[in-house]
């Protein structure tokens, strides 16, 4: 198998990792005069860096666990391959000087042990990093049970580590990876990132960069078999929001994949995963706490709403925020007002006050999401009623 055939085979498994990416490029590769098609594999992607093409890559997807979700998992009855740490280096290396690849998502399964899987992460990255003088972007797997050098190691060469928790807590986890520590192998290497990274913190990277503050941190969910809450996603997130310095989680809404114990369990709702993500941005981004929100009684996030303007209904809708006089914490909590536009608000109040709808939509404020939560010179907002 050459080298992109076994790029293209490996990176279908890689759909099944959200990251940053925003959508595929199904762009054509072309080597030694032929133009190969890798759908799925490059991405353009949202990176702590900046927009770049991302490629999703696994050095295998051969693995020895059995988790219950898994495409890879032991056991299933599909193609494999694996890269050796030069080729996937030198594979990368020619995307990345085509054009077609500015940064790398890296990933694995378990094969020969969590450490030696480890390692061969590690290699890729010190190969591009010393061999390539690669300088760009770089997000690596840490695998369950790899010990703390090389963590270490991992976090010197990324720009972002990640490491997938999959279920909020042990109980949930049992459901889907019997077979994995939720403390020791998960929650315990991803506090071990925090305190790894404030060494790391302004120090040079290997490659020549001068970074700020460590690689980001970010974990994964699978949503749906396990029977978790979304309450006990999101406790679980702000937790490590707070002490492990975790950037983002992504939520993966569970969808059953052939010849898996899960097969025949439902898939869940896309809008599930879409209400998590918009519950967790609040979480971060906006000051809300997890007991802000609404949930049914099943702890759930309602799909008709999202969380925000749920929660606006509860409390603004007969008691709302004076636009000319209220907080920064308080205007953050106005549908469709986000942390940029409350920097504008507050220039734009310092220079008058701001009496009508108009005054809002040139600041770029969604003026018809925001009016039946404001007032602004103290009356509420004349506004055109919907009829449907």
């Amino acid at each position: 198998m050459d080298l992109l055939a076994k790029l293209e085979l490996l990176s279908r498994e890689t759909a099944y990792e959200p990251t940053e990416e925003v959508a595929p490029t199904g762009r054509r590769v072309m080597e030694l005069g032929r133009a190969q098609h890798l759908p799925g594999c490059i991405h353009h992607a949202c990176t702590p860096r900046g927009h770049v093409t991302l490629l999703k890559g696994m050095v295998s997807n051969t693995c020895e666990r059995n988790c219950l979700y898994c495409g890879v998992r032991a056991g299933r009855d599909f193609r494999r391959a694996t890269f050796s740490p030069d080729e996937l280096a030198l594979t990368f290396d020619r995307l990345y000087h085509a054009g077609l690849a500015q940064g790398l998502f890296l990933s694995s399964g378990i094969l020969g042990g969590a450490l030696r899987t480890q390692d061969q992460i590690i290699a890729v990255g010190e190969i591009l990093r010393q061999k390539y003088l690669f300088t760009g972007y770089l997000h690596l797997k840490i695998m369950p049970g790899a010990d703390a050098e090389q963590i270490r190691r991992t976090m010197e060469l990324a720009d972002r580590v990640s490491i997938n928790l999959e279920a909020p807590n042990g109980d949930r986890l049992a459901h889907l990876a019997p077979r994995k520590a939720f403390l020791e192998e998960l929650v315990g290497p991803l506090r071990q990132v925090e305190t790894i990274r404030q060494e790391l913190g302004g120090r040079p990277g290997p490659w020549g960069n001068v970074r700020r503050s460590g690689p980001s941190l970010t974990t994964q969910f699978v949503v749906g078999p396990a029977g978790e809450s979304d309450r006990e996603l999101l406790r679980t997130t702000v937790y490590l929001m707070r002490t492990a310095g975790l950037a983002r989680a992504y939520f993966s809404a569970f969808s059953p994949i052939p010849d898996t114990p899960l097969e025949d369990h439902p898939p869940e709702s896309p809008e599930r995963e879409r209400r998590l993500y918009q519950a967790s941005f609040l979480l971060r981004d906006y000051g809300f706490s997890v007991d802000d929100l609404a949930f049914d009684a099943q702890e759930r996030l309602p799909l008709e709403a999202d969380p925000k303007l749920a929660w606006a209904r509860r409390h603004l809708a007969e008691a709302p925020l004076e636009i000319n006089t209220a907080s920064r914490r308080s205007l953050l909590r106005i549908p469709g007002i986000g942390p940029r536009l409350v920097e504008r608000l507050l220039e734009a109040r310092q220079k008058g006050r701001l009496r009508d709808l108009a005054d809002l939509r040139k600041l770029g404020v969604p003026a018809e999401k925001a009016a039946p939560f404001v007032l602004l010179d103290g009356r509420r907002p004349a506004r055109q009623l919907r009829l449907f």
